[in-house]
């Protein structure tokens, strides 16, 4: 008996979490997916085991984590959308053992980033913040002691990536010198120069901003003997992620001087929604600027993001295409014309490939075309026959030994 073996988009449920900009859900409806739960903030572990198995697709930010033990529930999720730059909040390891593809936003919010690294780097230079707030005690602090031009000035980029180029190309039009520090080489912007060591770059800047990853190569990676290389008066910016800096060490070098301003805009623990309390040592002191982690968040990026997270999400479901994907093998595919179409995702070990094969076959199935990429943990086999997949075809399918997950796209 042969049976519709794909799911009906109306009966695909998606949980959008954390106010998702309205772009995502246009192109989910534009694309017939209509079964969409709305939920303005994060949702905690205990919130997200309450519901998580009811559905296919969950999006969300940087303040829900979807843990293993979240996962392990998740029984019916088939892809993951991170409508950010990171997925540090979500276990990859897991995702991909259970054939849950995860996708993200790496590059849309790289220019309001980048904005905010020179708005802040002048407004440190001129010490606003300190000016401001005597401006709103009533005192008048009209004068041009430690107030400087951004012109003329060296900044020093750690991480040359998406960010920290368009940071460098910003900077260099607006008069600065640039020099970076990346762990490989890369090719310079302009003007910009790489140096061969965080310690040389350290030493030779006005201007010092952050845009490296989470990993354990940048833990706590700049701590007192980075700042005591630091010039005096030196000003810091961190917008790449909360580990990376020892804080308490900063704040020891602006009540010295040493640091002449500060702008941080991620921390080590942030509160997961408004009504929990921001703790920081850098509260209350002069020249800092402290915000909450809203480098990336313009409407402008979350328009982007949303319509872009969404249109991946919408080609995994419909085409089973993985581009930019962060745990599965990618596979750029053809828009499927005529033909079933088989997803195989499974453990990366010998012989999978010929057992399908054998399967269909012995079933009478025509493949028309076969694509396959692995990475060193699993295997993703897309096949697109001809005629129906008979019901027991699947099983058969779903029973060769290393098996993760099998879907059939009608």
């Amino acid at each position: 008996m042969v049976k519709t073996l794909s799911f009906p988009k109306e009966k695909i449920k998606i949980l959008l979490l954390e106010g998702i900009h309205a772009s995502a859900i246009a192109e989910f409806t534009k694309a017939g997916y209509n079964n969409i739960d709305l939920h303005k903030g994060a949702m905690s572990e205990e919130e997200l085991l309450e519901c998580i198995e009811n559905y296919h697709i969950v999006g969300l930010r940087s303040k829900t984590n979807l843990t293993e033990t979240v996962l392990e529930k998740a029984n019916k999720l088939l892809s993951i959308g991170a409508f950010c730059i990171g997925t540090n909040q979500i276990d990859l390891d897991t995702a991909r053992d259970k054939g849950i593809a995860v996708f993200n936003s790496p590059y849309s919010n790289t220019r309001s980033v980048a904005e905010l690294i020179i708005a802040n780097s002048i407004m440190l230079l001129r010490r606003i913040p300190e000016r401001s707030k005597n401006a709103h005690q009533g005192n008048w602090l009209k004068d041009a002691a430690r107030s400087y031009e951004l012109r003329g000035k060296t900044i020093g980029i750690i991480g040359y990536g998406h960010i920290g180029t368009q940071v460098s190309i910003m900077a260099e039009a607006m008069g600065l010198n640039v020099l970076y520090y990346d762990i490989e080489p890369k090719m310079p912007l302009g003007n910009a120069k790489q140096v061969h060591t965080l310690n040389e770059l350290l030493e030779s800047v006005d201007i010092v901003t952050l845009h490296v990853p989470a990993t354990p190569l940048t833990k706590m990676m700049i701590g007192k003997g980075q700042f005591d290389l630091m010039k005096e008066g030196v000003i810091f910016q961190n917008l790449s992620r909360g580990s990376v800096v020892d804080l308490e060490e900063l704040e020891k070098h602006i009540r010295s001087g040493k640091v002449g301003g500060a702008a941080i805009d991620v921390f080590p623990v942030e509160p997961k929604h408004k009504d929990e309390k921001f703790v920081s040592p850098l509260q209350g002191l002069d020249n800092v600027i402290l915000t909450p982690h809203i480098g990336g968040s313009t409407q402008e990026a979350q328009e982007t993001i949303g319509g872009e997270v969404a249109a991946k999400l919408i080609s995994f479901l419909d085409n089973g295409s993985t581009i930019s994907s962060q745990n599965l093998p990618e596979l750029n595919l053809p828009v499927q014309a005529g033909y079933k179409r088989i997803l195989h995702i499974h453990r990366n070990v010998p012989g999978i490939l010929s057992q399908i094969n054998n399967i269909l076959s012995g079933y009478n199935i025509n493949i028309e075309a076969q694509y396959l990429k692995t990475n060193e943990k699993v295997g993703y086999v897309v096949l697109d026959v001809q005629g129906d997949v008979e019901e027991e075809a699947l099983i058969a399918l779903k029973q060769i030994k290393d098996t993760i997950k099998v879907r059939v796209l009608f």
